[in-house]
């Protein structure tokens, strides 16, 4: 079967196994134009195309760096409409990229207005942004109207475009590049302009730049130079392996100074940050790590920042190193990042290749070696040209008055002119010395000498105009002589190349902005150890309310509550323990004395802290003890002994303990202290068995403590037996009942009611 269409543009294509390979031969199609225009840059002026195209659209509207502004709507819609026909968004974001200085190391487009920031805000719209060319881009086209490069017609075919810029500078390592195109990538990152003339120049000066070592030219390109500073922490090993195969990475670290606020007290202060990270959103991680404890030492991130960078780190305490503090903070958030290095570029514009550092300022080099050829050519052919006007010139100063009688008196000068014999009886003699001029074959004159002759101005025939013509076509017979004697010297056209590298670097060169450093890795320190040891007293209300107090108040302490709520725990802790929390769902969850609000306000919702469900009540709150042992048991009656050590949780989520399902509640949580459990139900029956009876577990259901006919399990504890069994009457008295044989029984069994005067509310406290 055979899809055809009217449209004779459309090729008609064969379905089944033909329609696969026309599928694949486009696909092919797309992914080599996306290869080629528009995802990898060009080794030779390090560009793609479309920043090509901004930069001599730029340049044709006669932006100079000198120059006047335009709107960017007016230079975005002209490479729109005349070389790159696509949208005109991308084509000012693309613009707009290569004049911020915090992206591009030496910005090519000179910005008036928002252009965005380091933050990550958006530029203006168009309209409201204006635009020129810098100096360094002027040097990536100087050269153009000298042949220096070819051009092809456009998109339409109305104008023409340069194939590749003359580039005066190594653009592709200066600036660097990124780009995804199809199956591969590119990642390249800027580079100092000093260094790399210093290295160009090392090669070109070299008589055969095989033999060049790679270590040579690493120590004089020791690594990436990023706009925004920072510090490259990897090992010089390496950094040589990347620029040796064109593959890596390098990892780069912020950097920053510790201020010293005085009485012990000091702030780390972040000068630079790591290179394409966005300071608004380094801020947002910075306060994450805070709030999820990632990072406990740090106690408050604020951006003071200007014109420069300045974010202030607090620490928690004053005892802390800074080092210690910076390195936790490495590890989780952007203050370290890693740039990969993909040296993947076009070769001549056509093949993408991975190419290490010294093949890709070969590839520069050569680039501008064809240049210098090209554009000493094209001076040659203007040379020979003006010559052949100065020498017609000289003929006419020599010969005036009979150039005159024909230009007046015959009715076709220009034909008489040419017939003319300059070479004979028209000659005349200076003063200074006799000159025959050279004239084309037998003493006649060009076309181009008469046209030229037959346009001069009449003020420029006069004495002082000869004795200029004289001095402008000995000036231009040297010129051309020193053209040709380059052009037939390899050696001195690197010589002169390498003198234009160092005008480069005397123009744009400037101090290294990304120092090397070495990487301190420091161990994560628990939060105890770097916390001020203080007694404090935790409360916590019963709607959950939670705060830690100063010091350790009294029981009979008048706190403060909110209208309708009031006291449930309260305990004293100090600083640094852990509060363990047991919630109804049989979950404990871990809570830093620390890090809890203070005793000034009512505190905090705990469920802030922690993920406890809204129905899930809290069952117990009190100090972690290593060691310790807890009894829980749900209100079904079903419990066991578990470590305290087993229950610690490292996140907010808790850690599961106490299987429960259904409408099962966990409804005890006391600490294991005696040899005896004593449990009561709802139905007022109490039993009193031996500890060893339940398992020790670190999460299950558990055994049954209990058998209930009606109801379940009210209250359960551990204590001695041979102490007995104590427990507060309703007048807030401790009552102990040491005759328990009646109700010692073996586990699981129903139990007897409780003795004359337990609780009403079947609880032992």
């Amino acid at each position: 079967m055979t899809v055809k269409s009217d449209d004779p543009n459309i090729e008609p294509v064969e379905l089944a196994e033909p329609l696969r390979r026309a599928i694949g031969e486009r696909y092919l199609t797309y992914a080599l134009s996306t290869i080629m225009h528009r995802a990898l840059p060009d080794v030779r002026d390090g560009l793609k195309p479309v920043h090509r195209r901004i930069l001599y659209a730029m340049r044709e509207l006669r932006l100079s760096s000198t120059g006047g502004f335009r709107k960017s709507a007016k230079i975005s819609g002209d490479v729109m409409g005349n070389y790159h026909p696509h949208g005109d968004g991308a084509i000012y974001d693309a613009m707009a990229r290569l004049a911020q200085e915090f992206n591009v190391r030496y910005p090519l487009v000179d910005g008036q207005g928002n252009f965005g920031n380091i933050d990550g805000d958006n530029p203006a719209a168009s309209r409201y942004t204006e635009a020129r060319l810098t100096a360094v881009a002027e040097a990536l086209l100087d050269g153009l109207d000298e042949n220096a490069v070819d051009f092809r017609p456009n998109y339409d075919g109305t104008l023409e475009e340069p194939i590749v810029l003359p580039a005066a500078l190594p653009n592709l390592l200066a600036n660097g590049s990124s780009g995804i195109a199809v199956g591969m990538a590119t990642n390249i990152p800027p580079h100092n302009i000093g260094e790399l003339c210093d290295a160009c120049i090392h090669l070109a000066k070299a008589k055969n730049s095989d033999l060049v070592r790679d270590d040579t030219l690493i120590e004089m390109v020791p690594g990436p130079d990023f706009p925004t500073g920072g510090t490259i922490i990897e090992t010089p090993e390496v950094i040589a392996e990347a620029y040796r195969t064109g593959r890596g990475g390098f990892r780069v670290r912020a950097r920053w100074v510790v201020e010293d606020l005085g009485r012990g007290q000091w702030q780390v202060v972040v000068t630079e940050i790591p290179y394409q990270v966005q300071k608004s959103k380094l801020i947002e991680k910075l306060a994450e790590t805070i709030q999820t404890k990632k990072v406990p030492i740090l106690a408050d991130v604020r951006d003071e920042s200007a014109d420069d960078i300045r974010i202030v780190l607090e620490p928690r305490s004053r005892n802390i190193d800074p080092e210690v503090l910076m390195g936790m903070l490495y590890r989780n958030s952007d203050l370290e990042t890693r740039f990969s290095l993909n040296m993947n570029v076009l070769i001549d514009g056509v093949t993408p290749k991975v190419c290490s550092l010294k093949e890709v300022l070969r590839a520069f080099l050569a680039h501008r070696r064809d240049v210098l050829l090209r554009r000493s050519r094209h001076r040659l052919d203007k040379i020979d040209h003006r010559l052949e006007v100065l020498e017609g010139f000289i003929v006419a100063f020599l010969n005036l008055d009979r150039v005159i009688d024909i230009i007046r008196y015959d009715d076709d000068p220009k034909a008489a002119l040419m017939r003319e014999d300059w070479s004979k009886d028209h000659v005349r003699a200076t003063s200074e010395k006799d000159y025959v001029a050279p004239a084309p074959g037998e003493g006649e004159l060009s076309e181009v000498q008469v046209d030229a002759i037959l346009n001069m101005r009449l003020r420029s025939l006069r004495r002082l105009e000869e004795i200029e013509l004289r001095r402008e076509f000995d000036e231009l017979t040297h010129e051309r002589a020193d053209l040709e004697d380059l052009l037939a010297d390899e050696g001195r056209q690197w010589s002169t190349i390498a003198d234009q590298l160092r005008s480069v670097k005397k123009q744009f060169g400037d101090a290294r902005r990304t120092t090397f450093g070495e990487a301190i890795e420091v161990e994560d320190v628990p939060l105890e150890a770097l916390i001020e040891r203080e007694p404090i007293t935790v409360v916590c209300s019963q709607m959950g309310w939670i705060r830690a107090m100063k010091g350790h108040l009294s029981p009979d302490q008048d706190i403060k509550f909110k209208d309708g709520d009031g006291p449930r725990h309260m305990f004293h802790a100090e600083t640094t323990d852990r509060i363990l929390l047991f919630g109804a769902n049989g979950r404990f969850y871990t809570l830093s004395a620390a890090s809890l609000p203070g005793g000034r306000g009512m505190g905090e919702p705990v469920r802030l802290m922690v993920d406890l469900p809204n129905e899930a009540g809290i069952v117990a709150l009190f100090v972690h003890r290593p060691g310790a042992k807890r009894l829980v048991v749900s209100d079904a009656g079903d419990g066991f002994v578990v470590p305290e050590d087993e229950v610690v949780a490292q996140t907010r989520a808790g850690r599961q303990v106490l299987n429960v399902k259904g409408d099962v509640k966990a409804r005890v949580c006391r600490p294991v202290d005696g040899d005896h459990v004593a449990s009561v139900g709802e139905n007022r029956k109490l039993l009193v068995f031996p500890v060893s009876e339940l398992p020790e577990m670190g999460r299950g259901k558990g055994v049954r403590l209990q058998k209930f006919k009606d109801g379940g399990l009210s209250d359960a504890r551990t204590f001695t037996l041979a102490d007995g069994l104590s427990w507060l009457d309703p007048a807030g008295r401790t009552r102990t009942v040491t005759e328990l044989e009646e109700w010692v029984g073996a586990r699981a069994a129903a139990g007897r009611m409780a003795p004359r005067g337990f609780p009403q509310d079947n609880r032992f406290t």
